[in-house]
């Protein structure tokens, strides 16, 4: 999985365009944060496929930033599983970079050290 960064403008429809360019051409938003500060916003998008997702919301007038590989785990929808798995991760000393939650109840993790955080995750 990619996570995706979509820049934008902070008006009113620019986060719908975005959504309906990948949802006409058949790509899942399969998670998503977003903020807008001043008169600029920053969208980040879960998809597979990132390079399909950009060409998207290209042809529909929307810029891209990178994208970043990024760890997805499946959580149990409970009070204290969100800080088991935080629990692990700083335990083993690695430094997160992005938290966010994605559809069927999954965290999205980013990282500068990718390989640490997974050994983290998954021994």
């Amino acid at each position: 999985m990619k996570d995706l960064t979509v820049n934008l403008e902070n008006k009113p429809g620019t986060v719908a365009q975005a959504a309906e360019a990948l949802g006409n051409a058949g790509i899942n938003i399969e998670g998503g944060f977003g903020m807008a500060m001043g008169d600029k916003g920053e969208l980040h998008l879960l998809v597979a496929d990132a390079d399909s997702a950009r060409s998207a919301l290209q042809a529909a007038g929307v810029q891209c930033g990178g994208d970043r590989d990024v760890e997805v785990v499946s959580m149990i929808d409970e009070p204290g599983e969100l800080g088991r798995h935080l629990r692990r991760i700083a335990d083993a000393g690695v430094n997160l970079d992005m938290v966010y939650t994605a559809t069927n109840t999954r965290l999205v993790l980013g990282s500068a050290h990718m390989d640490s955080l997974r050994r983290a995750m998954h021994g």
